[in-house]
């Protein structure tokens, strides 16, 4: 049976299909904020198989196996690649209603042509089509980076990476598409934990050359190490936390739970929070003074199955969304910046839809005029990035902020398959526009609607973060 994928796909109504097919289809993708494996851009990696560049690392997809009552063997097990595709074939099936059926269908589609539905009938075929297609140059990733005209894309990096990878992709001529790094110091905060913290100030302390046996060392390797990335040409940061900071230690308080931390002395929980948000200040600061986009990823609670967290791992799973109390920790953070006039450039993501209000408001208490939408409500992450959790952030954005200075959105993924996440995007705000026009609360002019259109796929990004972007040519 053919998909169901057709020209246009979620696009219910003409003002729509004007919008999507005239004016964001061919716009290139900024991909600001995923998981990709630098190495493998470097390296114009060629995948296995179907396996490797799908399914490999995708935790959405081991959730719905597991639910499916698939074994682990086939998730994160020792089954063999083409067994692990077939176990996740009969899942999809399955899936009907859940965005997975509509990524899976759509990406078969549009990068190796595929137009069957995928189940257990079809996956023998699928998995040969798309391997024979897999073996050939045009599906390396290069390949696949100028096939989706992705114009640029910025990775997520720990402050102890070498970058060598950037640094070898920097001097490669044959890539169009320009790869930046990001600036992603969670580790720096968790001295709750201090055998993994001291392991990671270790690991600070060799690739910075500074001491950090003391307090002010610690603060000048994270220096040092943020200034290394923007020599390399990085101009975002990003934290993932479950809650921003709303505490703030002192110097002396900070170097006093720094050492303790250091001697192997856990810190409570009211001490952890004051020195991650003393921290977080100070980035927030070299952010400011560098001129980057800071990113804060907030409402997450990670881990939630203890068991297999300890026989897999993070990120492979067991995740879900929090449920705290966000405003007023924010608030102080956000307004601590800000009263010494260091505030960068901030974008704020949730994941509990119940806070889709409180950020989108909360951005507009720090606009200053010095740059349009210099605070931005990010797009709908993670467990959000679906047609509801879509249509909630781009209405809460447009009743309670401007729209038309949205910067877009992403694909957070670790997949080279996951770029039609943008077209999905696309069609959604397409259609959500034309359904207005259609009811008569927006005019029918297609050079204003078409010009916010082409503005939120790329150009607000590309002005926004004001990197150098491959120009599709």
């Amino acid at each position: 049976m053919k998909t169901f994928i057709t020209e246009d796909f979620l696009l219910t109504n003409p003002t729509a299909r004007t919008l999507y097919h005239e004016w964001a289809s061919g716009q290139p993708i900024l991909d600001y904020h995923c998981h990709l494996p630098v190495a493998q851009i470097a390296d114009n990696h060629r995948f296995a198989n179907l396996f490797e560049i799908w399914l490999a690392g995708d935790h959405y997809k081991w959730r719905a196996m597991r639910t499916n009552g698939i074994s682990e063997q086939y998730c994160t097990g020792d089954a063999d690649d083409r067994e692990k595709f077939l176990a996740y074939a009969r899942t999809v099936p399955r899936t009907l209603r859940n965005p997975l059926y509509h990524w899976t269908h759509l990406e078969l589609l549009r990068v190796f042509g595929i137009d069957d539905l995928l189940d257990e009938a079809s996956a023998p075929a699928i998995w040969d089509r798309a391997n024979e297609c897999l073996a050939g140059d045009d599906f390396r990733v290069h390949a696949l980076l100028e096939r989706h005209q992705v114009s640029a894309l910025c990775t997520t990096d720990d402050p102890v990476d070498d970058l060598a990878a950037h640094y070898l992709l920097s001097s490669q001529t044959g890539l169009k598409t320009r790869v930046y790094p990001t600036f992603r110091p969670d580790k720096a905060l968790a001295v709750e934990r201090p055998g993994e913290w001291n392991a990671w100030v270790d690991a600070l302390e060799a690739t910075s050359g500074k001491d950090c046996s003391h307090f002010d060392g610690f603060l000048s390797a994270l220096e040092q190490r943020h200034t290394f990335f923007h020599e390399q040409g990085c101009r975002l940061s990003d934290h993932g936390l479950s809650v921003c900071p709303g505490r703030f230690a002192n110097d002396r308080q900070a170097a006093d739970i720094f050492e303790s931390a250091r001697g192997g002395i856990p810190a409570r929980a009211e001490d952890g929070e004051a020195f991650a948000g003393h921290l977080m200040l100070y980035f927030g600061r070299l952010d400011f003074r560098r001129g980057w986009t800071k990113q804060l990823h907030l409402g997450a609670i990670r881990g939630n199955n203890s068991r297999l967290l300890r026989t897999l791992g993070p990120d492979t799973g067991f995740d879900s969304i929090g449920d705290w109390s966000q405003a007023t920790a924010l608030s102080r953070y956000l307004d601590a910046l800000d009263s010494g006039n260091e505030l960068p450039q901030t974008i704020l993501y949730n994941l509990n839809p119940a806070d889709n209000h409180v950020f989108a408001t909360m951005i507009g208490n720090f606009q200053d005029g010095s740059v349009p939408g210099k605070l931005q409500f990010g797009s709908g992450w993670w467990f959000l990035d679906q047609k509801d959790g879509m249509e909630a952030q781009i209405n809460t954005l447009s009743n309670l902020g401007l729209l038309s200075r949205f910067v877009g959105m992403l694909t957070d993924s670790r997949s080279f398959l996951s770029f039609p996440r943008h077209e999905y995007f696309r069609r959604i705000l397409c259609n959500l526009l034309g359904a207005d026009v259609e009811r008569g609360e927006l005019p029918r002019d297609m050079e204003l609607l078409g010009g916010l259109v082409r503005d939120v796929c790329h150009e607000n990004a590309r002005q926004y973060f004001g990197l150098e972007v491959w120009d599709g040519q």
